[in-house]
């Protein structure tokens, strides 16, 4: 087992445990896959770790459900840092419309990992998460029922999550525009960030 083996284990065990704590609502080992000045962006978040827990944790209470689903992982390695792709989905569940409906969004998440010394002696935490959105559809859970959409408002977002905005926006969250898709100068931008960050760069 060499050092850069053990790290690549480490790597992929943290993003994993994030997809599973998270959507379990196990917030207290949640917590502990951030450092503390860890950021989360997502379509309808955009802050600090601590932030987003409690946030997701409020929601979760209340019943909304945002679960993800992971596949393949990459890592880049430099010394103490990393960069993490992991191909996801996302899906949650709400009205659309008035009619039930699931939004399935595919991607990957882009995740900026450092290891430090902390409590409990040196790990890897969590930096940055930006989650990359390449496609969505959505879907009625009763396939008797259809919702009518806006079409203008739907295509006013982009194509990788403009599904999944449209639910969004329709119980009352404020979704970002601007996203990175799977092409673009978002994405281009973010492939860039991380090579800086690789090299040593801040954020």
């Amino acid at each position: 087992m060499t050092p850069d083996l053990l790290d690549r284990l480490a790597l992929r065990d943290l993003v994993e445990n994030w997809a599973i704590w998270r959507d379990a609502g196990d917030w207290a080992r949640f917590r502990t896959v951030w450092h503390d000045e860890g950021r989360m962006m997502a379509t309808w978040f955009q802050g600090t770790a601590d932030e987003f827990i409690a946030i997701s944790r409020e929601g979760f209470e209340k019943g909304v459900r945002i679960l993800h689903f992971l596949g393949g992982t990459s890592i880049d390695l430099a010394g103490n840092r990393a960069i993490v792709q992991t191909k996801m989905t996302i899906s949650q569940r709400a009205l659309v419309e008035g009619v039930e409906c699931d939004v399935v969004c595919t991607g990957r998440f882009y995740d900026f990992l450092e290891k430090r010394d902390g409590q409990g002696g040196v790990k890897w935490g969590m930096v940055l998460r930006q989650p990359i959105y390449e496609k969505d559809r959505i879907d009625p859970v009763d396939p008797a029922k259809v919702p009518v959409l806006d079409r203008a408002l739907l295509e006013s977002f982009p194509i990788g999550y403009r599904h999944l905005a449209y639910l969004q926006t329709g119980i009352g969250y404020k979704v970002k525009p601007d996203m990175p898709g799977l092409i673009g100068p978002e994405v281009e931008k973010l492939y860039a960030r991380g090579a800086a960050y690789l090299a040593g760069g801040t954020l």
